[in-house]
């Protein structure tokens, strides 16, 4: 629980730039030391270095280490960055101790729940700042349950029923949740296709929230493969860890929607969530198949485990030619190649279009989630034709550059309107965890 300005809590964290207050300090960029006698933990803010990374190490080591209820000295923080970057402090401070002390998805049978309570301190009027720091992290938080559920739970019917409960409690929203009869048509035979292997019940959550009806409409589209094995094309065990967590850019999307019209905002956003697995079965979609999109283009099948840029076609289609959206936002764990050129240190975005570009990029220098624009030539785009035998496209190209040619790929669906591709391949997860990013970009974006 995190309060402001209403709690006395006996032990408070104060930042510091050296050991000058108290030799036994250790004086070293965000360490963090507990000096009892002062009932104070001192947490050191180097001006050398990145001093927010510096606030985010001292807080999660000192909320690892001393797990008691906890003021926060926020004006000393601020004292060490400048008051010109007050309001980064504030948001840095709130959304890491909100991600640290979440009480995340767990099964074991002595999980307890977390009743620590953290009160941050301040002189400074910040109360418009906290109710949407509070709204962005609920729902940030929110999107990281759905992504840790695990697989044998989190199937397609169990999210689209969870979602469109929990959607209930929020004015504004207009949750549908389409199955198979619908899909089939509106013609997703790429959507189908990859279902085909499925036990369970293909389902499309569309989420819709207007707040000023004045603004363009914009769709947000997420990939909500709930588990990939890759199908035929199937993956090597060790890569089948973490699979569970290929519906990340579905809960993202949801999420951010619903922080949207809980906050009330002025945004006109449909969010259109794409679920289903893709396993072997009786029926599964083979290689070399040839199956028809949405908008007429045929797609052959050159390997099974190129899945996700299936759904968000079909879904990018359904959005802009039954919701009429003026322009697609898309988010997916798309492609290994992703995690080869950046990691986890950032997300990767594909778009022909530099103001949004430009929008995003400025976004993200405010909520600190790095993104970095990778590119789509023409001659992706031709690779994705020339590889299909049969087909309009291939789903799957031979040689490098994966993430351009499946961005290339989706492009083809965007059908004029202006298009930004999200690969949060690298981003997601970490060390088995969902992160929920994304989520405050998007809320500022769109807010």
């Amino acid at each position: 629980m995190i309060t402001l300005n209403k709690q006395n809590h006996d032990i408070k964290l104060v930042a510091v730039a050296d050991n000058k207050t108290n030799e036994f300090i250790k004086d070293s960029a965000g360490a963090v030391t507990f000096i009892s006698e002062d009932k104070t933990i001192y947490l050191v803010i180097k001006q050398k270095g990145c001093r927010v990374k510096q606030i985010k190490a001292g807080l999660k080591s000192a909320l690892a280490n001393y797990k008691k209820n906890l003021n926060i000295d926020l004006d000393s923080i601020i004292n060490q960055l400048g008051e010109e970057h007050k309001d980064l402090v504030f948001n840095t401070v709130y959304e890491t101790i909100s991600f640290l002390s979440h009480d995340v998805i767990s099964y074991k049978k002595d999980s307890k729940p977390s009743n620590i309570e953290f009160n941050i301190e301040t002189s400074r009027d910040f109360s418009e700042l906290e109710a949407a720091a509070a709204i962005k992290t609920e729902f940030i938080n929110y999107a990281r349950d759905l992504q840790d559920t695990p697989p044998n739970i989190g199937t397609s019917e169990y999210y689209a029923e969870k979602i469109s409960k929990d959607a209930e409690k929020i004015d504004g929203l207009k949750v549908t949740v389409l199955g198979r009869k619908e899909a089939e048509k509106f013609g997703m035979g790429l959507f189908l296709g990859v279902n085909a292997g499925s036990a369970h019940e293909p389902r499309i959550v569309v989420m819709e929230y207007c707040g000023d009806s004045s603004k363009p409409k914009t769709g947000l589209v997420g990939k909500g493969i709930c588990f990939d094995s890759g199908g035929y094309n199937l993956k090597p065990s060790a890569s089948m860890l973490g699979m569970k967590f290929d519906m990340s850019g579905a809960a993202i999307m949801l999420s951010a929607t619903m922080a949207l019209a809980k906050a009330k905002a002025k945004a006109n956003v449909v969010a259109v969530a794409m679920f289903t697995d893709n396993k072997i079965g009786q029926n599964a979609t083979l290689p070399e198949s040839v199956l028809t999109s949405m908008n007429g283009l045929t797609v052959e099948i050159n390997n099974t485990d190129a899945e996700g840029r299936l759904v968000l076609a079909d879904g990018m289609t359904y959005a802009i030619r039954e919701k009429g959206v003026d322009q697609i936002i898309e988010a997916s764990t798309l492609t290994g190649a992703l995690l080869v050129a950046l990691g986890s240190s950032a997300i990767g975005v594909f778009t022909h279009q530099d103001e949004l570009w430009n929008t995003f990029e400025t976004a993200s220098f405010q909520t600190r989630e790095r993104m970095w624009r990778l590119p789509i030539f023409e001659e992706h785009l031709e690779r994705v034709k020339s590889g299909a035998v049969l087909g309009d496209l291939s789903n799957a190209v031979k040689g490098y550059e994966g993430s351009s040619t499946a961005a290339a790929f989706l492009n083809e669906f965007a059908e004029e309107k202006p298009f930004i591709h999200f690969d949060i391949a690298g981003t997601a997860d970490i060390d088995g965890r969902g992160q929920g990013v994304l989520v405050k970009t998007l809320f500022e974006v769109l807010k």
